[in-house]
């Protein structure tokens, strides 16, 4: 009787953890970094915001996530420290809240700075933390984490499409730096633990030559990060160019809950397939949902799309992520994640001239960008040495 009762106090252990992570994940990255897309049509409207204005607000935002990142990646004591978490998650619930104070562009641009800055520190600690408590835990609850930020997605997609309808954009962004005030609430206990002794040194010497397969990779993974955050920012603001009415915010609703499963099913794909050819296959996936805007009007297209956007861009970086840690090439994730940072500050930039005549230019740019991608990661599927070692979740 007593070691049948063992498991369940472990097993509500681990999806306490996944819904801490989760909450962190979905007010760090859902609210904090994505709800600039469903506001950003509002304060075209009411606040006068220019495209090249709006563009360069999210710009400001890249710069401020690849910065957090990078102190992630200098600051190593940072990604373990619990207060750390807890700041940045205070940081961020304050950009969000300031932002309808002001009208001037240069604050906008701090906040927003800020607020990029912050989210990545969330996401490195947040996700450190999960894996090191999850090790030993099935990998579809990791999965489930990662589905905050769909979560968060869709809460604030939710929240501005009510907001909208009988309020302005201030409301929008209050109303969401409450929902991450929730969040921040629930992620609170989350905490990474101690550092452990690493053998990493020891296996160094006889660390496997992949280079050539993780330089594809890194390439794949920094045109994705071009691409999609050109679909993560313009997505709703051309759908909304094209269709009259909720279905701007709503799609972006659809990629919430699109993207809240999609790292599990991934994760459980990538038992039974190889991970590159499923990296390929997410990646030309998402081409598609990217073009189908652009390319045919109305409101399937813009439904499908949004479903094929949000089933895969986390699904891509989960993928990717994994494969690099297979590759075993040292400070792997943090190259990637560098990599698709500079990506998506890019991505504006790149995007920002064809804006003059709408939307649908910049989505086919962006779609042509993970098109590059797809070709990259096909190199990393020629003869790709599965044999290396077990799968590693990172992030």
């Amino acid at each position: 009787m007593k070691a049948s009762a063992l498991p369940r106090p472990r097993t509500q252990s681990s999806w306490t953890i996944v819904v801490q992570a989760a909450a962190a994940l979905a007010a760090g990255m859902g609210v904090g970094r994505f709800v600039y897309t469903p506001i950003l049509p509002l304060m075209h409207e009411q606040a006068g915001l220019s495209s090249a204005l709006g563009a360069n607000l999210a710009t400001a935002n890249f710069i401020g996530y690849l910065a957090g990142a990078l102190v992630g990646i200098a600051a190593p004591a940072v990604v373990r420290s619990a207060a750390a978490l807890r700041g940045s998650l205070v940081v961020l619930v304050l950009t969000l809240a300031l932002m309808p104070v002001t009208h001037d562009d240069t604050a906008w641009f701090g906040l927003r700075l800020m607020a990029g800055a912050a989210s990545a520190l969330v996401f490195v600690i947040a996700v450190s933390a999960m894996l090191s408590r999850l090790r030993a835990h099935a990998h579809h609850l990791v999965g489930w984490a990662f589905g905050g930020v769909g979560a968060g997605i869709a809460l604030s997609g939710l929240l501005v499409v009510a907001v909208q309808a009988a309020s302005t954009w201030q409301a929008a962004w209050w109303t969401c730096a409450a929902l991450a005030a929730l969040l921040t609430a629930l992620a609170w206990p989350l905490a990474p633990q101690p550092e452990a002794v690493s053998s990493a040194t020891a296996a160094q010497a006889e660390r496997p030559r992949t280079h050539r397969w993780f330089l594809a990779l890194l390439a794949s993974y920094t045109f994705e990060g071009i691409g999609y955050i050109i679909a993560g920012t313009f997505l709703v603001a051309a759908i909304q160019q094209g269709v009259n009415g909720w279905l701007g915010g709503g799609a972006w609703i659809v990629v919430g809950l699109a993207a809240l499963p999609s790292c599990a099913v991934w994760t459980q794909l990538a038992r039974r397939w190889s991970r590159p050819a499923l990296l390929l296959a997410s990646l030309t996936i998402q081409a598609i949902g990217i073009a189908l805007p652009a390319l045919l009007g109305g409101t399937t297209p813009a439904l499908v799309s949004a479903v094929l956007f949000g089933a895969t861009f986390m699904g891509v970086s989960t993928i990717a992520l994994s494969i690099g840690s297979h590759l075993q090439v040292p400070r792997a994730v943090a190259l990637l994640t560098t990599g698709y940072s500079a990506g998506q500050i890019l991505g504006p930039l790149l995007a920002t001239p064809l804006l003059s005549h709408g939307y649908h230019q910049a989505l086919l740019l962006g779609s042509a960008m993970v098109v590059v991608a797809a070709f990259a990661s096909a190199v990393v599927c020629v003869r790709f040495p599965h044999h290396l070692g077990p799968v590693t979740t990172a992030a």
